[in-house]
């Protein structure tokens, strides 16, 4: 049995300003609720306050069973933890720190081999197997073996950063549902999966018996894995919460309905308030004539008095009203050309054209090599010239490679990273960030540069570093940076894994507005529907070319 009670919970950020107002829900045993809502509003604080890392100002988090965790930073380790770190990090607290313990003694081991040392090791070793942990080396053996194709002891010491995101992901959520705990929570699971994993993220939370709390912005794993949704509906006093008690593919219809009753009890309130103001100055103009009008007078002040204690109707949600302009411009009629490219290690030798104007889909598994394609493009291809040097600071590995790839004439890559690792932006705040500008885009004046951030919904983060903001709001200012470099061949690599509902939507139209060439690493499945023919990395290392989404290639067989 698991369940959890948010109580309305309050919190401020460190400026003064309130993040979240009198957050209340449940999430009932056995239940999968989805919890969404407009970047910024708070869902990873609202996470971190449910998994004691932060303390709300007001309110109370209850649960029952022991809660595993999936945080956001999953699936972009770039440091030099290993796979059995990234486990550990998803295990019990108690076998979390006996892991701990023993990797210390070992380590100590290594450099002192004396008695002390000695005894600290075996003690170690002891406790790892009292708290269970050699039956959950055969636990992490399944996972790894599911996640990685790999058993535990090849791969436990493997850099977790040499891993893709969405083998990240699938290791730490293979090993949550494999675990004890029976309460999850989990920060954007669907981030960095391709479709089969995600098909299998959605048969996993349907058949687990786990109560289960996950944030997600992909709308058919919300209308196929979620019994009930959570919104952070922004407002004037932070967000609060509003719960829908059925499937996403009825929520659409069910917040235009409860707006529409908003939007009606606020103007029939509005009307009430009216009558009642212009009795009382009715019945105050008599009263200065008429005795007898001071009772009625009185009797109305009063009226007007409970009725604005009662106060107004729930206010209408803030809604977002992000505007995207990717301007582009005109290139060669060949935009790409590849003349057997190949990825050296990942794919076989392949050949391919991409045209001006094309918006072309590249799917396929994870780590089957898209994103070593789309980097190889924003680093000006083969042999770049300088006008195909990229329209940003961004750092891009070299990636070998075998053949030839060529951009045509004026076509200047504007890459939108996966990641969002940008530390040419790091320690910088967004207007500081538009307004100094670099070798590839002008700076802004700061009214400019409000305006654009206000288009994107920035501007009330304007003076916040780029590194601590949430991930979609990230997402939406590397597209602003995209929109003010004049790229004309766009390169976004999963553009909208962070990115809200409504963001998504206006991503969407800009890239149809688009005057140039889009190519877009995805596993969004509506994001695809918009895209003109697809380049499918497919699992036996070829390349080829569909009509159509092909969602069900798997990992690709190569030697690991």
């Amino acid at each position: 049995m698991a369940h959890l009670d948010v109580s309305n919970i309050d919190y401020f950020l460190s400026d003064g300003r309130q993040l979240l107002n009198g957050v209340s829900f449940k999430v009932g045993d056995g239940h999968k609720t989805a919890l969404i809502g407009p970047n910024g509003t708070g869902k990873t604080t609202l996470l971190r306050i449910i998994a004691g890392d932060l303390q709300p100002d007001e309110g109370t988090v209850s649960r029952s069973g022991n809660m595993g965790i999936m945080r956001q930073f999953v699936g972009q380790v770039r440091d030099d933890s290993t796979v059995r770190d990234l486990l550990v990090s998803a295990a019990p607290p108690a076998l979390a720190a006996a892991a701990r313990e023993v990797d210390a003694a070992e380590l100590a081991m290594m450099e002192h081999d004396d008695e002390p040392t000695q005894m600290r090791y075996a003690i170690a070793i002891t406790d790892w197997g009292d708290v269970g942990g050699y039956e959950q080396e055969t636990v992490w053996d399944e996972v790894t073996m599911a996640a990685l194709g790999l058993p535990f002891d090849r791969a436990q010491y493997r850099r977790a950063a040499s891993l893709s995101g969405g083998e990240q992901k699938r290791l730490v959520l293979e090993a949550l549902f494999a675990g004890p705990d029976e309460l999850l929570l989990l920060d954007e699971p669907d981030n960095y999966l391709d479709v089969p994993g995600k098909r299998w993220l959605e048969d996993k939370l349907a058949q687990s018996k786990k109560s289960v709390l996950f944030v997600s912005h992909d709308r058919e794993l919300l209308d196929n894995a979620a019994t009930r949704i959570v919104t952070l509906e922004p407002g004037i006093n932070g967000a609060s919460a509003w719960i829908h008690g059925g499937a996403f593919s009825s929520y659409v219809k069910a917040r235009e309905d409860r707006n529409a009753r908003f939007e009606e009890l606020r103007r029939r309130w509005d009307e009430e308030h009216l009558k009642l103001k212009e009795l009382v100055n009715m019945y105050k103009n008599k009263a200065a004539f008429r005795s007898d009008m001071a009772n009625r007078y009185q009797a109305a002040q009063t009226r007007l008095a409970k009725f604005l204690e009662a106060g107004p109707p729930e206010a209408l949600p803030i809604e977002q009203n992000v505007k995207m302009r990717l301007r582009g411009g005109r290139t060669a009629k060949r935009a790409v050309v590849a003349q057997k490219l190949e990825l050296t290690g990942l794919m076989k030798p392949f050949s391919t054209e991409i045209w001006f104007g094309d918006r072309v889909g590249v799917l396929g598994s994870n780590g089957s090599g898209k994103s070593h394609f789309l980097r190889l493009l924003a680093l000006g291809g083969s042999d770049p010239d300088r006008e195909h040097q990229p329209v940003s600071e961004v750092e891009i590995a070299a990636v070998p490679h075998e053949g030839s790839v060529k951009l045509g004439a004026r076509i200047r890559p504007g890459f939108f990273a996966q990641t969002m690792m940008r530390p040419d932006l790091a320690d910088r705040t967004l207007l500081d960030i538009l307004h100094r500008g670099d070798e590839h885009r002008s700076g802004l004046g700061r009214e400019a540069a409000a305006g654009a951030l206000d288009r994107y919904g920035l501007a009330s983060s304007s003076e916040q570093k780029f590194e601590s903001l949430s991930g979609g709001q990230q997402a939406r200012m590397q597209i602003l940076l995209l929109e003010l470099s004049g790229a004309t061949l766009l390169l976004l690599d999963e553009p909208t894994d962070n990115l809200d509902l409504h963001s998504a939507e206006a991503l969407e139209k800009a890239i149809d507005a688009f005057e140039g060439t889009v190519l877009a690493v995805t596993h969004d499945r509506w994001f695809a529907r918009s895209f003109d023919r697809f380049l499918v990395f497919g699992s036996d290392g070829r390349v080829y070319e569909s009509e159509a989404p092909v969602w069900d290639e798997k990992r690709v067989d190569r030697v690991r």
